[in-house]
């Protein structure tokens, strides 16, 4: 193990949670986290949502826990390097989608479209209000009570949450929700080992979007010889081992991007952390740039990639259908249980139907959010067909 850096976010330092519990004997506060996340509902529910392919579409493609799952393998790798707090950065890498609806980015797209009116809806925001509400597995507390440092580090996925453009009004509702938000620093960024559970989000989908594109048969190996990086690795390959077919290849190759993006990762951060030298966690949250980052030589080949993968996977017209079917799928169930309150099952009826609108809204909101793909399918079908009824 690398020796801890000056800058790792030391768990004997975490600031607390916002509920006070008496310490582990066992764990350290990330180690705990940890665990609380995954046997949260939230977490397990990741196993049949969407990342590009609808669940039920094969056993094999990617799903939400399956990507999760992943991003933490290359965060506690990253962070393993660099001397950072495996744990925070495996925590981190395991709750950051835990917001995500049914049926991926198309699902996200249509549950904001519904709640328009209703101060709309941000995955990222959502994966907070889990943590901190929806979760109900303790008496002391609703969510799970996870540390500042975790709490922080999600919220700030995507760096800062507010700047120069961007007030606390500015943020979607269910970040302004909490109580809790400003103490979280949300003019900073976030700490080491939420940025490298970020990056390593990037590292995780870029380079596993390329296995399931080929193997759902949306481009082959030979459209991905063009691309810079990506297609000198994918030439090395088929060069060293003539003999085998483009699946093996395709392992390979994603096999070698990963390390060949870790190894960047890695060198462009050690060589800003020279450069900066910061002294601790907090140093790092103040520094007006992120601490860890890829090169600018890898931004171009990760632009390309990006491009590529959206033209020819994530608007291809077989993932647009299962797009344009998810959106017709999530409106519908939203209207009704929107309109007709009484629809919805226990506690959630309970909940809904003595609100005012904008107020039922969000209720309506957190249960479709939560759905499964195969679950929002079921109940679609249960609200919808004729036939359920004998």
């Amino acid at each position: 193990m690398e020796k801890r850096a000056l800058f790792a976010t030391r768990h004997e330092d975490s600031r607390g949670r916002f509920v006070e519990e008496a310490p582990s004997a066992t764990r350290t506060p990330f180690q705990r986290d940890r665990d609380r996340i995954i046997h949260a509902t939230a977490f397990r529910r990741l196993k049949q949502k969407t990342q590009v392919f609808v669940a039920h579409e094969g056993d094999h493609f990617r799903t939400r826990l399956t990507h999760s799952l992943e991003v933490a393998q290359i965060a506690r790798t990253i962070a393993r390097t660099l001397g950072l707090d495996e744990d925070l950065a495996e925590t981190l890498a395991l709750c950051h989608d835990l917001g995500h609806p049914p049926f991926g980015h198309a699902g996200e797209d249509q549950l904001d479209a519904c709640m328009r009116p209703y101060d709309g809806f941000d995955h990222n925001a959502q994966s907070l209000r889990i943590v901190t509400r929806l979760e109900r597995r303790y008496p002391q507390f609703d969510g799970l009570n996870l540390s500042w440092e975790t709490l922080e580090g999600l919220c700030k996925h995507n760096g800062p949450l507010t700047g120069p453009d961007t007030s606390l009004n500015d943020l979607p509702a269910a970040f302004r929700d909490f109580p809790h938000l400003a103490a979280l620093e949300i003019d900073q960024f976030a700490g080491p080992e939420a940025q490298v559970a970020a990056l390593s989000d990037d590292i995780a989908y870029n380079n596993h979007d390329i296995d399931d594109g080929i193997a759902a048969g949306l481009f082959t190996v030979d459209d991905l010889i063009l691309l810079p990086v990506v297609g000198d690795v994918f030439r090395g390959v088929r060069l060293e081992y003539p003999g085998i077919d483009d699946r093996m290849v395709s392992y390979e190759a994603v096999r070698r991007l990963i390390g060949l993006w870790i190894n960047d990762l890695v060198g462009e951060t050690r060589a800003r952390v020279k450069r900066h030298k910061p002294k601790s966690a907090a140093e790092v949250r103040a520094m007006d740039m992120p601490l860890i980052a890829f090169s600018d030589g890898l931004e171009g080949p990760q632009r390309a990639l990006r491009a590529f993968l959206h033209a020819r996977m994530y608007k291809h017209y077989k993932v647009n259908r299962m797009r344009s079917k998810a959106k017709r799928v999530l409106a519908d169930l939203f209207e009704v249980f929107l309109d007709e309150p009484q629809t919805l099952p226990p506690p959630w009826s309970g909940l809904a139907i003595p609100l005012p609108e904008a107020q039922r809204a969000r209720v309506v909101c957190d249960y479709i959010a939560g759905m499964t793909d195969t679950y929002a399918l079921e109940e679609h079908r249960r609200l919808f067909d004729s036939r359920s009824l004998v």
